[in-house]
C-alpha cells in the first residue's frame, strides 16, 4: 500500500497524531478513536494493523497490553516527497513572518509615542 493510501484515511491519521505524543496502548487508542469516530473496536484494530503492516507503527507486548509507537521511516519518505512542494508555501510563510515582525515593530513604536 502506498504511503498516501495509508495516510488518506482520517482514522489512521488521527491514530498517528495520538502516537506522536508517545507510545500508547491499544486500549487507549481504541477509546479515543471510538469516541471521535464512532467506530467499533475491531475497526480500530484493522486500522492499527494497516499502520503496522505498512511500517507506520510498531507494537510491543507488555504483559497483556499491546503498546503502539510511531515509526518515522515512512513519514520521512512522505516528507522527502513533499520537499518539492515546500516552495509553494515557504515564500508565503516568510512573507507572513515579515508582516508579523513589521506589526510588532509598529506597535512598539506606537507604545513609545504614547
Amino acid at each position: 500500500m502506498h504511503a498516501f493510501d495509508v495516510l488518506g484515511d482520517p482514522v489512521r491519521r488521527r491514530i498517528l497524531e495520538l502516537l506522536a505524543a508517545g507510545e500508547q496502548s491499544s486500549g487507549e487508542l481504541t477509546g479515543v478513536i471510538q469516541r471521535e469516530f464512532g467506530i467499533s473496536q475491531p475497526a480500530v484494530s484493522q486500522h492499527l494493523r494497516v499502520l503496522r503492516d505498512n511500517g507506520f507503527a510498531s507494537v510491543r507486548a507488555q504483559g497483556t497490553r499491546r503498546l503502539y509507537a510511531v515509526e518515522p521511516g515512512p513519514l520521512q519518505e512522505v516528507d522527502l516527497w513533499l520537499e518539492r512542494f515546500r516552495g509553494f508555501w515557504t515564500q508565503r510563510l516568510d512573507a507572513l513572518a515579515t508582516e508579523l515582525a513589521r506589526g510588532k515593530r509598529e506597535r512598539r513604536m506606537n507604545e513609545k509615542d504614547t
